[in-house]
């Protein structure tokens, strides 16, 4: 089932995750627990991060500085394929413009419609730390809206090249940013590129994390006021340690609430379950105002979530 099926067929609370996968080398094993555990409180669908190759900068036994590029967590396809194909939950893949070819792109679309796969985010993605090298007259997409167009082009029965195939079936989901992308220059700004992406062809919106309700709600009504009518599904992290305080506004942008962050920094210990009861608020305001999705990013830590939900 397509996530805009799902959302549109809610007549009860569903909730969905996000999961990494796993990093080089690392087995699917600790995978497989974490969706063996979802599966028991019939998650809607499930995303699968992407990540783009990095340059890895290595020293040999003659001290000569080495560099290559490595994919820190490779396989989003696959697992994607085993969660959906093995344990029967629908399954979001990553997709990214950041590292990949426009042509890479077509190839692992056309690969996840061969798994059955009709789902995907579109994303930037972060910035590369090396200038990939691509072929003579090969391109990337540039924004998450061209990556948008692109996968409504193979939808149509499109494709590069003059490539010969059926059309694909998509459903595309983009992300949003209630306290404003870092690259954007305000939050209008930010909400006319997003506009840009459902134009495009995005059927449905998940929001960064946020720790105040608040700014969720104003921006759905600052998306509502510019004509953003499609689903925008609020988007939750659980803290778990005091090192988040600084991490997490750092990396994702994001601004803690002075009495989050006050509590933990007085009682760093019980940090998780801080975390978890602030969650539990949020959580139980976005329902009492109707919200029926709620996306948890869980990166791969999977308990205090479901101890949440086991309540609901």
């Amino acid at each position: 089932m397509k996530v805009i099926e799902h959302i549109n067929n809610t007549k009860s609370p569903k909730f969905s995750y996000e999961l990494l996968p796993p990093q080089r080398g690392s087995g699917i094993d600790k995978v497989f627990n974490i969706v063996e555990k979802l599966k028991a409180f019939n998650p809607a669908w499930i995303n699968v991060t992407s990540h783009a190759s990095s340059l890895i900068y290595q020293e040999d036994v003659c001290g000569q500085i080495t560099k290559h590029v490595r994919k820190k967590r490779p396989g989003t396809i696959s697992v994607c394929g085993v969660i959906q194909n093995k344990f029967g939950i629908d399954a979001v893949t990553h997709m990214l413009c950041q590292g990949f070819s426009r042509e890479e792109t077509e190839n692992a679309l056309i690969e996840l419609s061969y798994l059955g796969i009709e789902n995907v985010l579109a994303l930037r993605g972060d910035n590369l730390n090396y200038d990939k090298e691509l072929g003579k007259d090969k391109k990337i997409n540039g924004y998450a809206n061209e990556l948008v167009t692109q996968i409504s082009q193979v939808n149509k029965g499109q494709f590069l090249d003059g490539t010969e195939y059926f059309p694909l079936n998509f459903c595309v989901g983009v992300a949003g940013y209630p306290e404003k992308h870092v690259l954007s220059i305000d939050i209008v700004a930010d909400i006319n590129y997003l506009k840009a992406k459902v134009a495009a062809g995005a059927e449905y919106i998940v929001t960064q994390m946020f720790f105040d309700n608040n700014k969720y709600f104003d921006f759905v009504t600052k998306c509502r006021a510019s004509g953003i009518i499609v689903p925008i599904i609020p988007g939750l992290k659980l803290i778990k340690n005091v090192t988040q305080l600084e991490a997490l506004p750092r990396i994702f942008n994001v601004n803690l609430p002075d009495e989050l962050a006050s509590e933990i920094c007085q009682s760093p210990e019980h940090a998780a379950t801080i975390g978890k009861k602030w969650a539990e608020r949020q959580i139980h305001d976005l329902l009492s105002k109707g919200v029926n999705n709620i996306h948890f990013f869980l990166m791969n830590d999977v308990d205090n979530v479901l101890d949440i939900i086991k309540k609901i």
